[in-house]
Formats: structure tokens, C-alpha cells, sequence
């Protein structure tokens, strides 16, 4: 199997209007993102809102993720449990239902110290028997994967990748100080995507940006083969919106762009809702405004080498 780089979108889950999963706008919109060329997906994450959907539902989003990807794309689930027991399971359950590798979150609720989160990685690992991604969120999930733990995890076949998602560019220099080119690190953060690539990462799971794929990739890209100016230029138009992602409505911003972008809907799973009044009408203007300034900016890359 190809090692990860490149752009991973970590998708929405549609619902229909009574609340169940849309597998037709699902399907409907990760075609969208195979058609442009994205590098991979990640399912049923934190803007996927994973812990609003049981483990039948995430294998039903699973298996439609699969058909539109047909083996062109890596297709990633989200194991994120409050028990490693659990995870295990799921990550095992996932493996035996096609899924290419996993994301894999610290157990939630409870704030594990080091060893016990590299013990609950290392049983995932284990049980899924698949490739697998180590999400660091340390604002998220209370519980900061440090470069140094992550050296120490080295030694396990089965971790590919990291996404990191600290905040704080300077752990990507500090990662490869301490593991070289051990990991195939993402950026995590969309309003620190460019940063983190021209550090040394090799991918970035697109929040918001996924809702512009072509777009990310192209920054992807203009960083990868050195095309500075033109990778400055086209991210400092993507600020606009890229901002959206790192709120505590990430979900509702980035339904609604896609409402706006690419025709879906902005329906989410109760409790939360889609935005109103106010909030509504200023994610709506800077998509307005991205929309127009873009034919300002280029998106022609060479191919990625």
C-alpha cells in the first residue's frame, strides 16, 4: 500500500430531514472530492460528527465512502471511544469492512497520561491490523501526543502518520529532530496548513478546505514542488474562510459553506443546528467573498512528482 501525503478532506455526514444518514449526499458529495483529485478521506471525525453516530451508521457511511473511492484514494475511519476496549473493536470492525486505515483519536473523556495513551494506540494498532494515522488535537481531546511519545511509539509498524493539530508549527521541526522522516506528518489545522508544509509535512487534513478541494490541493502542490509565491498567494486568498474551521461551530461553518459551495444541505444531528440570524449571515459574506476573489488567484500546478 503507497504511504499518505497530499490532501485528506475529513468529511461531513449528511442526514436526511428526519435525521437519518443521506447515503445518496454522501455519496453524492465525496464524488465531488474524488473528482478533483483528493488524495484521501477521513470519515466520521469530529466535522464528520463521529460521536453523534452509532457503529452501525459509521459502517454504513464506511461502505459508501468505499464504492465512490473504488481503490483510487485511501479511505480513513475515525476510532474515537471512551474505552479502548471499544476502540478496538471498532478499529478491528472497520479493517474487516474494507476500510484502508484509521485516525485514531486518545481515548475521550478520560485525560490518559503518556503511557496509557501509548498502550491504547498500541492496542488499536493491534487489533485493526491496518495502517493508521495518530491524531494529536491537545485543545480537543486534553491529551497532547508530544513529539518525544511519539518517538517512543516508532517502533510500531502500523503507525503511518501524524496529524498534528497542536497549535504550535514548531512541533513539526521538533518531530523530525526526534524521528526524521518516521511519520508522515499532516497538518491539522487549516489556518496553519501552508506553515506546516513548508516545516516539513507531508499532507493536511482539510477541514474548511475541504470545502474548496481543488483549491487545497493546489496549495498542496505549489508547496510540495517549491512554487512559493504562487502557494502565498493562493493560501492568503484561502484565509478568508480557512479561520471558520477553528470555532466552536466548525461543523455548522463548514455545512453551510458546502450548502453554498457545492449544493448540499447544512442539516446537522441534534443537538446542534444550523446556523442563524448574525452567524449565518457573516459565514455567507466571506463565502460570497471567497467566490469572487478567486478568479483573482492561479490554480494551475504542475502535477504532484
Amino acid at each position: 500500500m503507497k504511504r499518505w501525503q497530499g490532501v485528506f478532506p475529513a468529511v461531513t455526514t449528511k442526514f436526511s430531514e428526519d435525521g437519518r444518514l443521506d447515503i445518496a449526499e454522501i455519496e453524492r458529495c465525496l464524488a465531488v472530492q474524488a473528482q478533483v483529485g483528493v488524495n484521501g478521506v477521513i470519515l466520521a471525525g469530529s466535522l464528520g460528527e463521529g460521536p453523534m453516530l452509532d457503529m452501525l451508521e459509521k459502517t454504513e457511511v464506511l461502505r459508501a465512502a468505499l464504492r465512490v473511492s473504488a481503490k483510487r484514494f485511501p479511505v480513513l475511519m475515525t476510532i474515537s471511544h471512551s474505552s479502548t476496549r471499544e476502540a478496538c473493536l471498532f478499529a478491528e470492525a472497520s479493517a474487516r469492512n474494507g476500510a484502508d486505515g484509521l485516525a485514531v483519536h486518545p481515548a475521550i473523556a478520560y485525560k490518559s497520561d503518556p503511557i496509557e495513551t501509548e498502550s491504547h494506540f498500541r492496542a488499536i494498532a493491534k487489533a485493526g491490523g491496518i495502517p493508521l494515522m495518530v491524531c494529536n488535537n491537545p485543545s480537543v481531546h486534553g491529551v497532547d501526543i508530544t513529539a518525544e511519545l511519539l518517538a517512543r511509539i516508532a517502533d510500531e509498524p502500523l503507525f503511518w502518520a501524524v496529524e498534528e493539530s497542536s497549535g504550535d508549527v514548531r512541533r513539526i521541526t521538533r518531530i523530525i529532530n526526534l524521528t526524521g522522516n518516521r511519520y508522515d506528518l499532516f497538518a491539522g489545522i487549516d489556518s496553519l496548513a501552508l506553515e506546516s508544509l513548508l516545516m516539513g509535512a507531508k499532507g493536511w487534513v482539510a477541514g474548511i478546505a475541504g470545502t474548496f478541494p481543488k483549491e487545497a490541493i493546489a496549495v498542496w502542490r505549489y508547496a510540495t514542488l517549491g512554487h512559493m509565491e504562487e502557494a502565498r498567494r493562493l493560501y492568503r486568498w484561502f484565509r478568508t474562510i480557512l479561520d471558520l474551521e477553528t470555532s466552536t461551530k466548525a461543523v455548522q461553518n463548514v455545512k453551510l459553506v458546502e450548502s453554498l459551495v457545492m449544493g448540499s444541505n447544512d442539516r446537522c444531528r441534534l443537538p446542534r443546528q444550523p446556523l442563524k440570524g448574525e452567524e449565518r449571515l457573516r459565514v455567507e459574506r466571506l463565502v460570497r467573498y471567497a467566490l469572487v476573489s478567486r478568479a483573482g488567484v492561479a490554480l494551475h500546478p504542475p502535477a504532484a512528482e
